[in-house]
């Protein structure tokens, strides 16, 4: 679409889902609400429709995409299920855990979704808005998140039209996302221990994690540099400093608190609210109080650490 035209903003509601579908059939670009973050959605059988995925929000290419299915019967069909992701799926789908399976001999899915890997990732959502419009689809879905590619991930249509209005087709408003992080990302491989390429909202004492920066990206959001709020971000600040917005939690109060009460469920949901929120303050740079390193807070502080790190 010209960068000239500003994105039409659609109701979740039975006529807003059905234009969302028409427009993503026709090859258009929509912004999805999940209950992890927005996300930007084209069909992913499509490889010109997927080219404006990765136009619009200036990705890399060699990053590769998370297809959103309705379920594990929908996700034969473009990978290779064990029997652990099928007991994976039938536990945790509709949810926040994407899976990375070997991709199928016949899935019919743009080259572009894999950035060329023999894999590809598989996500149901719960969100009920995107699950309606998952039903009305009969195509699959590529959703990375709705913003431009690097900058703060989307958690309500506002946030999404910060970056991309006049650069894609529509935002369907589903109201903000309940959890506020990207899903988990786990790599199962046959006979093998899963392996968590991305920490987020579910997790499993078993699983083993990826240890520091991949050598090489297998997996979408594994970039070193990511969810950049475009101003300096000091972590583990106890107090801020002369310029700083300081965002707070628990017992540090900061500027905008994450959770006061020290809920770190509470905090996923406003984290990259609180980005934005500093991000457009008037100030020069971001400092973050210590979140403890346990649970979710193992996500939230990884996407603070890649927000930290310099592009």
């Amino acid at each position: 679409m010209s960068s000239k035209n500003a994105t039409e903003r659609l109701s979740a509601n039975a006529g807003g889902i059905a234009r969302a579908v028409a427009i993503l059939r026709a090859g258009g670009l929509v912004a999805v609400p999940t209950e992890t973050v927005y996300g930007l959605a084209a069909r992913a059988d499509s490889a010109q429709a997927v080219a404006k995925i990765y136009a619009a929000k200036g990705r890399p290419d060699f990053n590769p995409l998370i297809v959103h299915v309705k379920g594990p019967d929908e996700a034969r069909r473009y990978a290779c299920l064990s029997a652990e992701a099928g007991t994976l799926a039938a536990k945790y789908w509709p949810g926040a855990l994407t899976l990375v399976l070997p991709i199928a001999p016949n899935a019919k899915l743009a080259p572009a979704v894999t950035a060329g890997l023999a894999t590809v990732a598989l996500r149901t959502p719960a969100h009920p808005v995107m699950r309606e419009l998952l039903k009305a689809c009969d195509f699959p879905l590529a959703a990375p998140s709705a913003n431009r590619s690097g900058f703060v991930s989307p958690t309500t249509a506002e946030h999404v039209l910060s970056t991309l209005d006049g650069r894609i087709d529509a935002v369907l408003d589903g109201g903000a996302c309940e959890q506020g992080v990207e899903s988990t990302i786990l790599a199962v491989s046959e006979g093998e221990a899963p392996i968590c390429l991305r920490p987020g909202p579910i997790s499993e004492p078993h699983w083993q994690s990826v240890d520091g920066e991949a050598s090489a990206i297998t997996a979408p959001g594994q970039l070193a540099s990511h969810y950049s709020p475009g101003k300096p971000v000091r972590l583990n600040a106890a107090a801020a400093q002369h310029g700083e917005f300081h965002i707070g939690f628990g017992e540090i109060a900061g500027d905008r608190s994450l959770s006061p009460s020290g809920d770190l469920g509470e905090a996923a949901a406003h984290l990259y609210d609180c980005l934005h929120q500093a991000a457009s303050s008037g100030a020069g740079r971001i400092a973050i109080a210590p979140i403890p390193d346990v649970e979710l807070g193992r996500a939230i502080n990884d996407r603070l650490r890649r927000a930290a790190t310099p592009a």
